[in-house]
């Protein structure tokens, strides 16, 4: 995301062409070899960077974030992002149902394999780097905390990750 300076007069291509400036500017060299030393297109960065963008509220925790999405995919676990649900339902609920969860998209990651096909989000910086360095662990699953301050409870088994999700009611 970013503030961009608009005319009045500006059409869609100009403002595309300023968006893509923008995004020019920042993915730069460094970044881009990064991606290529992970295998990864920019539209996979970016895709798994607008993951991060939406499940994280806390700055320190984008990179963990993005470690468990890789951790999963590594596995052949589905995501299940529940973020992906709301961009599929093209709408934000407070809480997702599980009909919410059986939506036929491409988006859902409850139902289908691998990365959505494209970002649900426009990434900020922070989250396109967590997305390029993501922190290293052996967690497989996270959810909010029972605090309820927007931060993320992490753990490697679904076991605890449903002792924890009880714990919160």
């Amino acid at each position: 995301p970013e503030t961009y300076n608009v005319g009045a007069d500006w059409g869609a291509s100009d403002i595309i062409g300023l968006m893509l400036k923008q995004f020019d500017s920042v993915w730069t060299k460094e970044r881009r070899d990064q991606a290529e030393s992970m295998g990864m297109s920019p539209l996979e960065v970016l895709t798994v960077a607008s993951l991060v963008e939406r499940e994280a509220r806390v700055d320190e925790e984008r990179a963990l974030i993005a470690g468990v999405i890789y951790n999963r995919l590594e596995a052949g676990m589905r995501l299940q992002i529940d973020a992906t649900v709301q961009y599929a339902l093209g709408e934000q609920k407070d809480r997702l149902l599980y009909s919410d969860l059986e939506i036929d998209s491409p988006y859902n990651t409850y139902k289908n394999d691998g990365l959505p096909p494209g970002p649900i989000a426009s990434p900020g910086l922070a989250s396109i780097d967590a997305a390029l360095y993501p922190e290293q662990s052996s967690y497989l699953y996270y959810q909010t905390t029972i605090e309820g301050d927007g931060s993320h409870y992490f753990c490697e088994t679904l076991e605890e990750h449903n002792a924890y999700k009880a714990q919160k009611g």
